[in-house]
């Protein structure tokens, strides 16, 4: 870790200056208590810098949470070993893509029972629309698309696990907007003076700001929810193909998201854009690309990161950067010898592994944050387009 100055330090050894420049601007706002907190996998982002670690005392910034609420990881294992799996998971992939539906904008057409059941006992703050409650009703138990992903992984032990990424999807989405394009509007009127209007916050003791926690924390929920109904049908597909097999362990975590905590006898709000909680004990899942590694981890507790860590290796390049400077032959190449939707290359190249940064770099640069329970070999990647 270094000091960049007092109120920002960071852990990360692969940093732009853009993304330094950025943090500052969060760091330097009079809600900011003590210090932002960089994690190895920081990059530029919307208003404030992903894997960014904010906290303040009675403000909250709806940008610092991001427009996928509660997006996250989650892994379960497998009493299911190397040698029990087939040569071929090939026929695995069609399966998988049934009982996870993913993609831009796609779901469950008319939607599951599981979802009826949990939105008739979850209600978000803000009335939502027809169009709305259609929306979280159909994709509750879908991926989505970008860097959320479904894998087959094997641990150091030959171990098979299941890891899945995903988060509120539209409906968080739609949510977070809305609530991000009121704070830019409160601010202009009331004249609050902002290096970036994606930085503008709502204070504790406003309706405003009752109602962004109450959406936030619903759609927190959704995601999780959301996650869970995905890795249920999914884990119930691998073992119907497999004909064998049973879950013995799970582990879910946010990587965005803001929860009140307690520093040193302070309550604060802890504001986590791209980095998962890892207080001493806290169980968590950290993605690398693709075509790389994913590891298990277990917090140790530092105060300095906020009790945080990051949430996956970050992003190198944008994706526009990454469409012109690889092709799909170049992710094929990166992918070989693993089962990947290998036909839809030319639409996933943005997701290649060289468009992030190395993932063993990142975790040797937080060995004061985490300590690594599993090391994780993807063999089976599937992902929306």
């Amino acid at each position: 870790m270094r000091r960049i100055h007092d109120r920002l330090w960071s852990w990360a050894t692969d940093i732009e200056e853009g993304t330094l420049q950025q943090a500052a601007k969060t760091a330097r706002l009079p809600i900011v208590v003590d210090h932002v907190a960089l994690m190895p996998d920081a990059h530029v982002g919307i208003g404030a810098t992903v894997g960014s670690v904010i906290p303040t005392s009675d403000a909250v910034i709806p940008s610092a949470v991001g427009v996928d609420i509660g997006c996250g990881m989650i892994a379960a294992r497998l009493d299911v070993t190397a040698p029990q799996l087939p040569d071929s998971l090939a026929p695995l992939l069609p399966r998988i893509e049934k009982a996870v539906p993913a993609g831009v904008g796609k779901g469950r057409t008319g939607g599951t029972r599981a979802a009826d059941r949990w939105l008739g006992a979850h209600r978000p703050a803000s009335r939502l629309s027809e169009r709305q409650a259609r929306k979280a009703f159909e994709q509750l138990g879908s991926l989505g698309s970008g860097n959320h992903f479904f894998e087959v992984c094997l641990d150091e032990a030959g171990r098979v696990w299941l890891v899945l990424h995903s988060g509120s999807r539209g409906i968080g989405n739609e949510l977070a907007r809305a609530h991000i394009g009121k704070a830019r509007h409160l601010a202009k009127a009331d004249a609050v003076p902002l290096e970036d209007p994606d930085l503008a916050y709502f204070t504790q003791g406003t309706p405003e700001f009752d109602a962004y926690i109450a959406d936030m924390l619903w759609a927190q929920e959704y995601a999780m929810a959301n996650r869970t109904q995905m890795m249920d049908a999914a884990l119930a597909e691998v073992v119907r193909f497999l004909g064998t097999g049973r879950e013995v362990e799970r582990v879910d975590c946010h990587h965005n998201f803001t929860a009140r905590e307690r520093f040193d006898g302070r309550e604060l709000w802890i504001t986590r854009k791209g980095a998962i909680k890892a207080e001493r004990g806290d169980r968590g899942v950290i993605p690398g690309s693709m075509g790389t590694r994913s590891y298990i981890v277990r917090g140790l507790g530092s105060a300095a990161s906020w009790h945080s860590c990051s949430h996956g290796a970050g992003r190198r390049h944008s994706r526009g950067a990454a469409r012109r400077l690889f092709t799909p032959s170049d992710l094929a190449e990166q992918m070989a010898g693993k089962t990947w939707l290998a036909d839809r290359a030319a639409s996933l190249v943005d997701e290649i592994p060289s468009a992030y940064k190395d993932i063993d770099e990142v975790m040797a640069a937080q060995s004061d944050l985490v300590e690594v329970e599993h090391s994780l070999s993807q063999i089976l990647n599937y992902k929306g387009t």
